[in-house]
């Protein structure tokens, strides 16, 4: 927290989730969607809460060309949809996510909080139920407790719970600042995720990390170094992938194009993962309104309100040789309105997309 001079929301809302992905209980996993989630109770039934459009009756799937997102592909980050989860519990809102046309979901953590226990091997079952299949989860990089559900403090349970899931993928949200901002904190972090990564793999699993804008930043005894440049250098392309955050990265591109000295510094998210496509199994479909007043240069909104050209930035990968079902689109919004409306617009706005003629 001591590297920012003024409160900073992003910080703010990466150390919160961080906590609450910070605790294991009983053969279960990380203690997320209690009541540390705020809750907003539902009226009815879930369906009724929602209007229950699905993708092939929203408006604006017609058109030409071929589907921008690739059939089976379109997940959603639960964290998205806690306070439903805490209220309703798992089986409401994996009915409401078939109904929008959903095929995976990411783990946020693997309680229900006040909806009550549940089980791995029955959280499992309940989602292939619904023709939901779990790609992946977020736990902690690190805690001071030595007891905590992180990758550092607890790799072993960490692997074994999402083993028990059948996960491809486990991975975290947290930044590589455990050691600082320097340029060999940033290599000491790489390789703790090195470490993680092939623990992963002898699993027949994909370690990962989930980006914030922060990452885009510059080392702070080098200002010619971007820190994320470190991570993808001094992790091994084998042991670690990225989830990119699209929405986090264009606000890393808003916050960190020029230098602290003021020199230009450009860089296109895109471009990262052209450059290293096999490095990025996974990605947050996150969208912003631009707003050059605000310090992060957009507001969080439904994806398809936004500004963010996933038309463009879909299509630019899945055209890859090779790459058309090479990854996964993870719907997101931070803090929702309404989560389960969120889910719905989402996945309507992201199957209506078609790839120019």
């Amino acid at each position: 927290m001591s590297r920012f001079s003024q409160p900073d929301p992003e910080l703010g809302h990466r150390l919160s989730r961080r906590g609450m992905l910070g605790v294991a209980a009983g053969a279960t996993a990380a203690a997320l969607l209690g009541a540390a989630a705020p809750a907003n109770a539902a009226t009815g039934s879930a369906s009724a809460t929602t209007g229950g459009a699905t993708p092939a009756t929203a408006p604006g799937t017609k058109g030409r060309g071929r589907p921008v997102l690739p059939p089976g592909r379109l997940g959603i980050q639960l964290y998205s949809l806690r306070d439903k989860v805490s209220t309703l519990g798992f089986g409401p809102v994996f009915a409401e996510l078939e109904r929008y046309g959903y095929d995976e979901v990411e783990f946020a953590g693997y309680t229900q909080g006040s909806a009550g226990p549940i089980t791995l091997a029955q959280l499992k079952r309940l989602a292939r139920n619904h023709g939901l299949n779990p790609i992946g989860s977020h736990v902690g990089y690190y805690s001071d407790d030595p007891n905590a559900y992180t990758f550092a403090q607890n790799l072993t349970k960490v692997l074994d719970d999402a083993q028990a899931l059948g996960l491809k993928h486990i991975g975290t949200a947290s930044g590589p600042f455990r050691y600082g901002s320097t340029v060999d904190a940033w290599k000491r972090a790489a390789e703790d995720f090195n470490t993680y990564g092939a623990a992963a793999r002898a699993r027949g699993m994909k370690f990962y990390q989930h980006n914030h804008s922060e990452e885009f930043s510059f080392a702070t005894d080098n200002p010619k170094v971007r820190l994320y440049d470190i991570l993808l250098k001094e992790t091994d392309p084998d042991l670690v992938h990225l989830e990119m955050d699209i929405y986090w990265a264009y606000v890393g591109q808003f916050r960190f194009s020029k230098r602290p000295d003021g020199t230009p510094a450009p860089f296109e998210p895109l471009n990262y993962v052209l450059r290293q496509p096999d490095r990025y199994p996974l990605f947050h479909v996150k969208d912003g309104e631009s707003d050059p007043s605000n310090p992060y240069g957009y507001t969080m909104t439904d994806v398809g309100d936004g500004d963010i050209d996933y038309q463009r930035f879909i299509s630019a990968v899945t055209r890859l040789r090779g790459h058309r079902m090479a990854h996964h689109w993870q719907a997101e919004h931070d803090n929702p309105a309404e989560s389960f409306t969120f889910a719905r617009r989402s996945s309507a706005h992201l199957h209506s997309l078609r790839e120019k003629c």
